[in-house]
């Protein structure tokens, strides 16, 4: 009996072990290539939808996926600076500026088929706003939120476009391997700030546990694993 709840917590923490969570946060060239890189290497293919023309209205559907905003109103594009494509604005608000409080002022995106790789670009960011800084996050399935980027200052949203001119235009995206969502969930936290998302939509199934464990954090980083690994090797000995 002990040797098989010590087989137990082994394989339950072994799988664990290989759920990671990883972000992009970089100019739109370099970020983008960032995610194509990942996704190939953790077995992927990645798909790609850039807004052209797009209509607005209470849902607009993109084949593969729709988009909403999480507050229920319409969805209505522009074009901002140098971005590939159309975009949505969605000016921070909320209840509060931690993680969840704004998130009703973001956008929504629902697929047909799962995912948990996804990646588009963010125009007008970090312009102002940084008390002390404002956050960018993304959520898979109403899960935790991700931070995928956050600046204190106003060069912190800086960053070269295409033709090597420095704007505030980036490409962020987020990666988890312990599954495969159906909704992923974007908002940002600098309450006054203009924010607008779209562009260049890019997205992905990967491999459970296909992504190397994020640098400088223990994998699995959680109490429950430690908890786990501990009472399998009290059970080692005791076997």
């Amino acid at each position: 009996m002990k040797s098989k709840l010590f087989a137990a917590a082994l394989l339950l923490a072994a799988s664990s072990a290989q759920a990671t969570i990883a972000t992009v946060f970089e100019g739109i060239p370099t970020g983008s290539a960032k995610f194509n890189t990942t996704v190939i290497n953790a077995g992927g293919t990645v798909k790609t939808d850039i807004w052209t023309d797009l209509m607005g209205g209470p849902v607009v559907d993109r084949g593969d996926y729709t988009i909403s905003r999480t507050d229920g109103g319409s969805v209505w594009f522009g074009s901002y600076g140098t971005m590939s494509g159309d975009v949505m604005s969605i000016d921070p608000y909320g209840s509060s500026r931690d993680a969840l409080g704004s998130k009703v002022s973001g956008i929504t995106f629902t697929f047909d088929n799962p995912i948990n790789s996804f990646g588009f670009e963010v125009g007008d960011w970090a312009t102002c706003c940084h008390e002390p800084t404002t956050d960018l996050y993304i959520s898979f399935d109403n899960g935790a939120p991700i931070l995928v980027a956050s600046a204190s200052q106003y060069g912190d949203g800086l960053f070269k476009n295409r033709f090597g001119d420095l704007v505030h235009e980036i490409f962020v995206a987020a990666f988890d391997d312990s599954g495969s969502f159906s909704k992923v969930q974007f908002w940002g936290n600098g309450f006054g700030e203009v924010l607008v998302a779209g562009g260049m939509v890019k997205y992905a199934l990967i491999d459970e546990g296909s992504l190397p464990p994020t640098p400088g954090v223990p994998a699995p980083a959680s109490a429950a694993l430690l908890g786990l690994g501990l009472l399998a090797l009290r059970l080692r000995k005791r076997a």
